[in-house]
């Protein structure tokens, strides 16, 4: 059981390590004047490596974090867990939604500034605080 939990925090670091960096890109992607197209579309191609990569990182972590739920147990039945369950699925939301202003920013199509992509990448931080506290904490 040790050696899942320690590649299921090994991969949930490396997937929120690209959740808090795709924002950035759009940050940056959101300031790019129009005439721009270089900047842009190396700006695009990185986002698009990076989203790819860490799509492939939050699949090992949602599958080893359930095999330590179902498999061998772990929070079963606590309120914790529980809570802690609805945090993932806001992370996987928030991921889903990067992918959905990255489409956005390559149909050229986005409509948001970069203050609000700024505000956009302070999300996953509160996610994985709120997520630890409830692992190590245990509060309820």
């Amino acid at each position: 059981m040790l050696w899942i939990k320690s590649f299921h925090i090994v991969f949930i670091a490396s997937w929120f390590a690209g959740l808090f960096y795709l924002p950035r890109i759009f940050v940056n992607l959101a300031m790019v004047p129009p005439q721009s197209m270089a900047e842009r579309e190396r700006l695009l191609l990185m986002a698009r490596k990076l989203m790819r990569f860490t799509t492939i990182l939050a699949v090992p972590a949602i599958a080893l974090g359930l095999w330590l739920w179902l498999g061998y147990g772990i929070g079963r039945g606590s309120g914790w867990m529980h809570a802690k369950l609805a945090v993932v699925v806001l992370v996987i939301g928030y991921h889903h939604a990067c992918g959905r202003m990255l489409a956005k920013f390559a149909a050229n199509r986005n409509t948001r500034s970069h203050v609000w992509m700024r505000w956009f990448n302070e999300v996953p931080v509160l996610l994985l605080v709120a997520a630890v506290i409830l692992v190590v904490v245990k509060p309820f």
